[in-house]
């Protein structure tokens, strides 16, 4: 089935803009995220364009001369899609880009952190600009028209429980998105890992990763993972980092504020796509996630996500100190500090904590977020405000 496209508003300016100052320009994130959706849209924009996928056969063929196919496509915008398959080629474009000597002339899709993909970093330094494509954001989504599933729901609800990735938010009733989900993790784990040349078990990865869903928003603990799966903490450790580098997991640092409080230094984890958090836990409808302990932490996630991929400019972190004194996201840019609390009730209580925690980081300005329907201020520099109304104000700083 498919779908019309939808505007990746966010992205497509700033990925013509690294194309016009850049020799190459990647496209990161995960797999099913949009990005070969996107890249086609901004190759049919474009005269002179090639497309090439290295999970074709066909395609791949053509590259057995990459120097050779590049010289007779030399005035063209070359796209590579699913670029880890062909970790050998980077050492080609670096003389082909060269010897060029013009911007625009790659743009290269993968579904794996800089670091995974393992010669570009060092290969294509000073050439070529990363940015990461998210699943669908809800600025992204909040005004397309859905058939409606079988709970009353808001765009935001929909949203929160069927996740960002196009497939599941887009399919046409929940049975088919929680589907695609299933079908997505299972793909994920016995596939696309593999590929990367990593040999890990998927049972064991599926372990951990619902593991690490049942811990969603929470604190990383290594030592519990590890002794749950029967596993060195080490090891877990780096389990993690893959997670993370392919877009499945965050891993949020603690934000280090220069006072006199015992504050926490171990990370948090979350499953950075909301939808499949509920996949991993067996949540299907409205009614299981609200009777589920995971509800808070699920909207929390899902907040913050929507937050990092519009201020990526901006340090991100939570403060949490040994008494429990904690706030769920800080943003710092120079001297500007903002504070996010995350709330998933309509009617949301602000605790002691969090004026404790004001009191210790002192932001230059703090906001509630919860599915509330208007805009309100606490006390003074204190909002409670929706998750659309946050987004539009992040989209100006």
């Amino acid at each position: 089935m498919s779908f019309p496209y939808t505007k990746r508003y966010l992205f497509e300016t700033e990925l013509a803009d690294v194309l016009k100052n850049f020799p190459v320009a990647a496209i990161l994130g995960p797999r099913q995220c949009g990005k070969s959706t996107l890249a086609r849209h901004i190759l049919s924009k474009r005269k002179k364009t090639i497309y090439l996928d290295a999970e074709k056969p066909s395609d791949v063929k053509k590259l057995q001369e990459p120097e050779l196919f590049f010289q007779l496509h030399r005035n063209e915008l070359i796209c590579i899609d699913e670029i880890q398959h062909l970790p050998d080629i980077f050492k080609v474009l670096r003389s082909v880009i060269d010897e060029r000597g013009t911007n625009g002339q790659f743009l290269l899709l993968g579904s794996a952190s800089p670091e995974l993909l393992r010669q570009s970093s060092e290969t294509l330094a000073g050439r070529i600009v990363y940015l990461e494509l998210s699943p669908f954001l809800f600025q992204e989504i909040k005004n397309k028209k859905s058939v409606a599933t079988h709970f009353a729901e808001t765009e935001v609800t929909k949203y929160w429980m069927r996740g960002g990735f196009p497939r599941s938010f887009l399919a046409t009733d929940e049975a088919n998105s929680i589907k695609w989900r299933k079908n997505f993790i299972k793909t994920f784990l016995e596939k696309d890992i593999p590929q990367l040349g990593i040999n890990i078990p998927a049972a064991t990865l599926q372990r951990l990763w619902t593991i690490c869903a049942h811990h969603h928003g929470q604190l990383i603990n290594t030592s519990q993972f590890g002794g749950s799966l029967g596993l060195s903490h080490t090891t877990i450790r780096h389990y993690l980092e893959l997670l993370s580098q392919t877009f499945v997991i965050r891993i949020l640092p603690p934000y280090y504020a220069n006072i006199k409080k015992r504050i926490v230094k171990t990370p948090k984890i979350y499953i950075r796509d909301s939808g499949l958090l509920h996949s991993l836990l067996s949540i299907e409808t409205m009614d299981d996630l609200m009777g589920h302990p995971i509800f808070g932490f699920s909207w929390e996630g899902m907040v913050v996500e929507n937050i990092l991929a519009m201020m990526r400019s901006w340090e991100a972190g939570f403060y949490r100190t040994a008494t429990g004194v904690e706030i769920d996201l800080v943003l710092t840019k120079g001297r500007k500090k903002i504070a996010v609390e995350c709330k998933a009730s309509p009617a949301p209580e602000i605790t002691k904590g969090f004026w404790l925690a004001m009191d210790d980081i002192k932001p230059t300005e703090a906001w509630v977020i919860a599915p509330v329907n208007e805009v309100y201020p606490l006390k003074k520099n204190v909002t409670v405000a929706p998750l659309e109304y946050f987004l539009n104000y992040c989209s100006k700083l």
